[in-house]
């Protein structure tokens, strides 16, 4: 049900809080009855939905083309051999 856009009126009544954090991630939602379409549920307020920020882009701007002596998953596992 989060990737709907249409909700049933039994859908309405069950899962409303559902429905409503998608209304206020801007989706607009097609209210259905008997699988025809009765009303039309749109946010007032439409934000756009989040973007994820690009953690690569963000990664190539503070080390560049570097390549770190030392992995990540290095670090970890050495610090898990200490204990």
């Amino acid at each position: 049900m989060y990737h709907m856009k249409k909700a049933s009126v039994r859908d309405l009544r069950y899962a409303f809080k559902k429905i409503e954090r998608l209304l206020h991630q801007g989706e607009e939602i097609q209210i259905t009855k008997r699988r025809r379409v009765i009303a039309r549920l749109v946010p007032e307020n439409a934000q756009r939905a989040r973007e994820i920020p690009d953690f690569m882009e963000r990664l190539r701007a503070i080390y560049g083309d570097r390549v770190l002596p030392v992995s990540g998953a290095e670090l970890v596992a050495e610090d898990r051999s200490r204990y």
